[in-house]
């Protein structure tokens, strides 16, 4: 295939605890307890470093997915028990030096002064390697663990994520990069026409400021978005500097692809600006088949029990306890959480002509994402034509089990990559930033003194 792009594909690894496919925790080489495992982390974390990946991603819930149906959920290792990111992170900044730390952290049952603290905190402590996934939380069981009866509608939870990550990038301009002098001699610690205070009024949130944590060492930590609905992409188009997306189809992701970077220009943004992330299951192999005995391997493995469970829950958290399983999927009510996920898989569905067995069967491994097991050579073959066709800027992995299937991706996926020419053999810089080739934000009070919002 003949190259006409001139930059390198970047590469995150989407760290589930035991792996992607939802029956991996039972596999041999599965570390079950790995939700509660610290060293666990610090080996994945330190793998995905030696392979020279740009970031690992965690994803979070605030609150149990399916607990209504416990004999399925009592199935399920990822869905029970697992670290807060937040504070895995900055213990994993420890034992690593140049890999992006990237937490997932919900709009919807945080206020933007505390997550802004976090993350500036992290960014800091991991000498600028953070990054923010901002969702608005489609597990609508959180409500209920934040003193509400009903999780927000759709429109409102991306109304006030709008707000909220506009007052977050704000506070982390609090102080000018310049502001601290620790001047001994003088007693001044810092020149106090470099504070900001933010005084924000909006309908969501009413936020002084400033911020008492120094400017982030990127300036903001990166700016991640997952979102697929009309108002997630907006979203991204508006903030997201890094987008992972779920796509199953090389048409679908160059259709998004296209989509999210032409929006960009509405918000003053060049395309290059926001890089697309599809997320990847992989499963490698010696071989093509030895690849696709692994993946039958995990397959015999899947309770239908949590198959039909999982599939409920990603399709919007619908009732299929009375459909036919070998039959097609039936016409689905709106849902009013994860808008962009359900539209995916029914129109994999109904393209593919798959019956509810194959589809919980599908999204068993990649929950709606982009499933490719074969070779070194075979899955560097896809990525490449995903990169070259732009489908993608780079891709989420999501291997199947772990710590295995990390260790199969660095070990031979990798090379293959450079090889080609198409990935880092070093990385370019310390932050997180500087690897993704994404520039560092000019202050919003930058060319406006003493302004406040």
């Amino acid at each position: 295939m003949s190259r006409s792009r001139q930059d390198k594909i970047r590469l995150g690894v989407f760290l589930y605890p035991t792996g992607h496919h939802v029956a991996g925790w039972r596999h041999p080489e599965a570390a079950a307890d790995a939700g509660t495992n610290f060293r666990h982390y610090v080996e994945l974390a330190q793998t995905a470093e030696r392979g020279k990946f740009d970031l690992l991603f965690l994803s979070d819930s605030s609150a149990l997915r399916g607990a209504e149906h416990l004999e399925s959920l009592s199935r399920i290792a990822s869905r029970s028990v697992f670290l807060e990111p937040l504070t895995l992170l900055p213990a994993l900044a420890a034992v690593t030096s140049h890999i992006g730390l990237v937490a997932t952290a919900t709009s919807t049952y945080n206020e933007p002064y505390a997550l802004a603290r976090k993350f500036a905190t992290l960014d800091h402590i991991s000498g600028g390697r953070a990054g923010w996934n901002l969702i608005t939380s489609n597990n609508e069981a959180e409500a209920q663990n934040f003193s509400r009866d009903k999780h927000p509608e759709h429109a409102d939870r991306y109304d006030r994520a709008q707000e909220f990550a506009a007052v977050v990038a704000r506070l982390w301009d609090s102080w000018d990069d310049d502001a601290f002098l620790r001047d001994k001699s003088s007693g001044v610690f810092f020149d106090q026409d470099k504070l900001h205070f933010l005084n924000h009024r909006g309908e969501h949130f009413s936020v002084k400021g400033p911020l008492n944590v120094a400017r982030p060492p990127q300036g903001h930590p990166v700016q991640v978005q997952a979102g697929a609905s009309e108002a997630g992409r907006d979203l991204a188009a508006q903030f997201a500097e890094v987008v992972f997306t779920a796509q199953s189809s090389i048409a679908g992701a160059r259709d998004f692809y296209a989509d999210v970077k032409s929006r960009a220009a509405a918000y003053d943004r060049a395309p290059e600006d926001i890089k697309i992330m599809p997320g990847f299951s992989t499963v490698v192999g010696a071989s093509a088949t030895e690849a696709a005995e692994k993946h039958a391997q995990l397959q015999e493995l899947l309770d239908p029990v949590v198959g039909l469970s999982l599939l409920s829950a990603m399709l919007g958290n619908v009732d299929l306890s009375g459909a036919d399983i070998d039959g097609p999927l039936p016409e689905l009510p709106a849902t009013n959480a994860g808008k962009g996920r359900q539209a995916l898989l029914v129109e994999a569905a109904r393209r593919d002509k798959l019956t509810i067995r194959d589809l919980y069967k599908q999204v068993a491994g990649a929950r709606g994402h982009h499933a490719v097991h074969g070779t070194a050579s075979q899955i560097a073959d896809e990525l490449e034509s995903w990169f070259l066709e732009e489908a993608a800027d780079g891709f989420n992995i999501m291997p199947a089990v772990l710590p295995a299937g990390l260790n199969d991706f660095v070990d031979h996926v990798v090379p293959e990559l450079q090889r080609r020419g198409l990935f880092r053999r070093e990385y370019e810089g310390r932050t997180l930033r500087d690897n993704l080739g994404l520039k560092r934000p000019q202050s919003y009070f930058a060319s406006k003194p003493g302004k406040t919002d």
